[in-house]
């Protein structure tokens, strides 16, 4: 495994923040480059994202353990809930509808788990293996309103297809 790679510049703009989510990706690919554990590869992603993204207070995993209930994985911030149900907070409407969702500000979003009132913004994504078979989320936090747009879903998406790509 290489620990070496290239830290991405993430620009205000929509192309400046493109091309910093496609060197991520790629730092990321050489960072799990030959590891095909599951959670060695989850630490790695959190603790990427988590020093590498600008404006994040939380970034981390929970994973399906039973039908209906996610678990804390390994993440990087402050402590946080240890089990969500599924369709409850963001983190579980993602599992449940198998679906990224993207929250501009959390307050206004139902059910909204608070596991660290500084957080203001959300964006979960699901992690679904090539069989379909849903494995659980990637949750990253924000203390700044409005903080993830289109071009983060997408640049985060290639990331959790980068990290599926791992565990084959």
């Amino acid at each position: 495994m290489s620990n070496t790679y290239d830290v991405p510049e993430f620009g205000h703009d929509a192309a400046s923040k493109a091309a910093g989510y496609a060197q991520l990706d790629a730092a990321l690919a050489a960072l799990l480059s030959g590891e095909r554990d599951l959670i060695a590869n989850l630490a790695n992603t959190s603790a990427l994202l988590f020093t590498t993204l600008p404006q994040l207070n939380w970034a981390g995993f929970y994973l399906l353990r039973s039908p209906d209930e996610l678990v804390l994985g390994p993440f990087q911030g402050k402590p946080a809930c240890v089990r969500i149900a599924l369709g409850r907070g963001v983190c579980g409407t993602a599992a449940a509808e198998r679906r990224t969702v993207l929250v501009p500000n959390v307050h206004e979003f139902p059910g909204h788990i608070a596991c660290d009132s500084a957080s203001n913004s959300e964006i979960v994504l699901p992690l679904i293996a090539g069989n379909g078979e849903l494995l659980g989320v990637l949750d990253l936090d924000s203390p700044i309103l409005e903080r993830f747009d289109a071009v983060d879903q997408q640049g985060l998406e290639r990331i959790v297809a980068t990290l599926l790509a791992t565990l084959r």
